[in-house]
């Protein structure tokens, strides 16, 4: 029924918004005719211009305002309503991003063929490089990847929001094709530039960016993790679960 009624009201407002925009082109058109064909000897009347320019900006008020309330209504409908029952559930997100915190930021990557030769890049909040990852398990699948927090010299880097770029290629050279996906627990949902966003693992993602929800259950994926005592980036340790 929700869903119905925030159709019929998406539809009514277009309809709406229609004759509103047909209605505001016809009196600019009038008014435009008015003023050039007006009587040089006796022009139009100051306040009657001026009371006509009043009703033009109303007609255009109420072009954004119809506007804002569809937005309005298609976000309570189906975007916060629904964002916000996510709050406490494991859900996993087509994003990039995870935020460092304590000297740990993870992601979950998956190639859709095995590589021979794959460089896993993270980037700063300015796309700058502050660490490179050379894996050794480069099979085909989903693979998890923990992040020390430390840079290329081995140092720690601040806290904050870190995106991961991933280059894989196969032995002949060729583009293997790869995603990046957030793991994690909803904590929160909000509102921004009319748009609705949870909260996962610290970082603010579209809602509808989310691939699945699923009940917490044991990670069957390989495991790459950095190794604090190194600075190498080509020795990383990689480790499956059954192995930890």
């Amino acid at each position: 029924m929700a869903v119905d009624a925030v159709t019929n009201t998406n539809a009514v407002s277009g309809t709406g918004r229609a004759r509103l925009a047909e209605n505001f082109d016809t009196f600019l058109t009038l008014l435009t005719t008015q003023l050039k064909n007006q009587d040089p000897l006796s022009p139009m009347d100051s306040t009657q211009f001026t009371q006509q320019l009043v009703q033009m900006t109303g007609v255009e008020q109420q072009l954004l305002t119809n506007d804002l309330l569809e937005k309005l209504v298609s976000n309570t409908g189906t975007g916060v309503a629904t964002a916000v029952s996510l709050i406490g559930k494991e859900v996993r997100a087509d994003s990039d991003a995870a935020a460092l915190k304590g000297g740990k930021a993870e992601w979950t990557y998956n190639l859709d063929r095995a590589a021979s030769d794959v460089k896993l890049e993270i980037l700063d909040s300015k796309g700058r490089v502050v660490r490179t990852i050379a894996p050794t398990d480069n099979k085909a699948g989903e693979h998890k990847l923990t992040w020390d927090g430390k840079g290329q010299g081995g140092s720690d880097v601040a806290d904050g929001t870190y995106a991961l770029k991933i280059t894989a290629k196969d032995s002949e050279g060729s583009a293997v094709t790869n995603k990046i996906y957030a793991d994690g627990v909803v904590t929160g949902v909000e509102q921004k530039d009319g748009s609705t966003f949870i909260t996962l693992n610290g970082v603010l993602v579209p809602w509808d960016k989310l691939v699945s929800i699923r009940q917490p259950a044991e990670s069957k994926t390989a495991t790459t993790s950095t190794d604090p005592g190194s600075t190498d980036t080509t020795d990383d340790k990689t480790s499956s679960p059954a192995a930890a």
